[in-house]
């Protein structure tokens, strides 16, 4: 009988996979999103020069006050806006979404609609 692979495993693979064409540059750099199990990460990168331009998770003050659980849709929302508003203030406009081998659903989807909304173009 054949295992079947953990969902770590493939999610990793997608974003092996993904990483190949995507990249970020000076001028439209990466969103990069990671969930664990109790918080998300979303950093802004430019890969030409490895640099991280801009972070913000679920355990920054700024997001986690007001939320009652750092790992639900309404956390992701937050956390959506305030990465696009740290990102306007850094004067970056458009990026390059990764969702990091995440299906696009649920948290990582309001995730990115927040930062649409509140400014950000990908």
């Amino acid at each position: 009988m054949i295992a079947k692979k953990s969902r770590a495993l493939v999610r990793e693979t997608k974003h092996r996979r993904l990483r190949h064409t995507l990249s970020g540059t000076a001028d439209r750099p990466r969103m990069c999103v990671f969930r664990s199990n109790n918080h998300m990460y979303v950093q802004i990168i430019n890969d030409e020069v490895g640099k991280t331009l801009v972070s913000a998770s679920t355990l920054d003050k700024e997001v986690s006050d007001g939320l009652e659980k750092t790992n639900d849709v309404e956390a992701a929302k937050k956390l959506g806006s305030v990465i696009a508003k740290r990102a306007t203030d850094a004067g970056i406009k458009t990026v390059v979404f990764d969702r990091g081998g995440y299906i696009y659903a649920g948290k990582v989807a309001a995730l990115a609609d927040a930062a649409r909304e509140a400014g950000l173009d990908f």
